[in-house]
């Protein structure tokens, strides 16, 4: 949630930065209603000293019963339209995106977004790459077939080698990132509406109205009142609403696993096959609560983590910074870490490092007291440690051979037991 101070004294500001990120919201309105809302709270504080400054001396004058009565009735009309005000203007306050950082491109989509640098070789075959789904099928480690017959389209089953390549991975980030300072967590992948909204991926009047389609990217449980993450760090945030940190515990960073769970609506083309984009995956999640001034150098410090995984793994990748339009509603500035599939000759995300300043811990009122004892909102970072489906597909897509079995990157195979997938 943005600073309505900050609005009133940058008007044409946030108006440029809300159309650089694609999304309208009517700021002249938001001001009027606040305008209206604060002369509304004066008037009713008021009426309330006047009344109060009657009340001593009313006992058996009937005047000042009658003008008691008469500021009363005058206060429950004002409260009466302040809470219709306030309704609306918090709503169009929440429907405020997250403000881009000054160094953010300005851009549409993601035609725009800049390539920052690339790492590694890109595989020389002299053959001509499979895709992974075709290696992993004649390997029988991936079945979609079964999992359609079990699930419908999107999700897929894993199955062997691919389990253990999964729990590989999730071994070897957790051992690497517990010696950065994180602490590790398995949260709950069902969170309430409210909290989803705080975090910035679910609009007010979708919360207060279930008849309403929640989203085209969220699961809601109807009959529970909850939602299903699509990410771990949604709900990461939301467990220190309401609390205040000392400054010596900062930055606080978090490790956890998850499943998540997107409908991947408006997806299409080869991406509706395999196990690339899915309604179910699971997820290792990196997260900081930071001090503002910490912010930019804890996302460049997550970004780093995630090169770091990938060059450990020996996967040729490159950076990409999102432009403006590219930016969801509550990431000020955004990393995205794309690696190379040969078999598609291009580039594919598999990570995601996000900044977003104040906006979450605003809306979660999570605040910091720093050492001369002065609260103020943190900032919060999140980024992929690994997303282990598109993670085993990088691997699978650079280490495939001419005889279509994978070699096992080498950090890896003590855990899954064999250099080579498909020998025996």
């Amino acid at each position: 949630m943005l600073d309505i101070k900050f609005i009133r004294e940058n008007p044409d500001l946030v108006k440029k930065d809300i159309k650089n990120k694609g999304f309208q919201v009517n700021i002249d309105q938001l001001l009027e209603l606040d305008r209206k809302r604060r002369n509304l709270i004066k008037k009713i504080d008021e009426l309330r000293a006047e009344r109060n400054e009657i009340s001593e001396g009313i006992k058996d004058n009937p005047k000042l019963m009658k003008k008691a009565k008469e500021l009363k009735e005058k206060i429950i009309e004002r409260e009466k339209s302040l809470r219709k005000i306030k309704s609306k203007f918090e709503e169009l306050l929440l429907s405020l995106p997250n403000l881009p950082l000054e160094d953010v491109p300005v851009g549409k989509d993601e035609r725009d977004n800049v390539l920052i640098r690339e790492w590694g070789k890109k595989p020389k075959f002299d053959f001509q790459p499979k895709d992974y789904l075709e290696i992993a099928q004649k390997l029988d480690i991936i079945d979609v077939k079964r999992a359609a017959k079990v699930s419908g389209t999107r999700f897929g089953y894993l199955k062997k080698e691919a389990v253990l390549l999964a729990f590989a991975l999730i071994d070897f980030a957790l051992q690497f990132l517990i010696k950065k300072g994180f602490v590790l967590l398995l949260p709950p992948v069902m969170i309430r509406p409210e909290m989803m909204m705080a975090m910035g991926y679910l609009e007010k009047s979708k919360v207060e109205s279930q008849k309403s389609k929640v989203g085209e990217e969220l699961y809601f449980l109807r009959d529970d009142d909850l939602v299903l993450v699509g990410t771990a760090e949604q709900s990461i945030g939301p467990m220190h609403a309401n609390e205040i940190f000392e400054e010596r515990e900062l930055p606080k960073r978090y490790l956890a696993f998850s499943s998540c769970f997107r409908r991947e609506a408006g997806a299409y083309g080869k991406d509706t096959k395999g196990i690339f984009r899915v309604h179910q995956f699971e997820k290792l999640e990196m997260f900081s609560f930071t001090k503002p001034e910490d912010s930019k150098k804890e996302h460049h410090f997550f970004l780093s983590l995630q090169e770091k995984l990938m060059q450990k793994l020996k996967i040729p990748y490159r950076v990409v910074q999102m432009c403006t339009g590219d930016l969801g509603m509550p990431t000020a500035a955004k990393y995205d870490i794309e690696a190379w599939f040969p078999s598609e000759n291009r580039y594919r995300e598999t990570h995601s490092c996000s900044n977003c300043t104040d906006f979450q811990a605003r809306r979660l009122n999570i605040r910091y007291r720093n050492k001369e004892g002065k609260l103020n909102f943190l900032h919060t970072i999140n980024g992929t440690a690994f997303a282990l489906g598109r993670t085993i597909i990088a691997i699978i897509e650079n280490y495939q051979t001419k005889k279509e079995t994978i070699i096992v990157p080498e950090v890896l195979r003590q855990k899954v037991g064999k250099k080579e997938i498909g020998t025996f």
